[in-house]
């Protein structure tokens, strides 16, 4: 694994382990790819992050649920929903473009969002919840 990749995955768990609640993780690596999968909790909600770097590109997840379902979920991968927000159609030259977006009431919107890091995902979270870990009162 890329030293700077490794190092981003340590910050990630340290950073995890500092904030969340029965944090488990764990690391997959191979020559062409490196994914960081993380679960914990945090309050009354479940924590699902999945970090990826293969062929030169970065994908993430950043998952908040509430029991089954998906209070918010940060993510970049080339969701048709998302590609008709930017370009209007999906049109060939798109189809595989990372577009960075969060899911909110179950998967049922989204919006359009700038690229995040776990770090950013945090203070999304703290901004939400006031520090406590219950979000289910504030809009996001």
């Amino acid at each position: 694994m890329d030293a700077e990749i490794a190092a981003y995955f340590a910050g990630v768990i340290e950073l995890a382990q500092a904030v969340f609640d029965d944090v488990e993780h764990t690391i997959d690596s191979t020559p062409q790819r490196s994914i960081l999968r993380l679960r914990a909790i945090y309050g009354t909600f479940r924590i699902v992050v999945t970090e990826l770097y293969s062929d030169g590109a970065r994908k993430y997840r950043y998952y908040l649920l509430d029991g089954t379902s998906v209070a918010a979920g940060f993510d970049n991968s080339s969701d048709p929903r998302a590609l008709r927000l930017r370009y209007g159609t999906i049109h060939r030259d798109h189809v595989n473009e990372l577009i960075p977006h969060l899911h909110l009431a179950d998967k049922t919107e989204l919006v359009l969002t700038d690229e995040m890091r776990f770090g950013d995902f945090i203070q999304w979270l703290d901004e939400m919840s006031g520090g406590n870990g219950t979000i289910a009162n504030r809009n996001a």
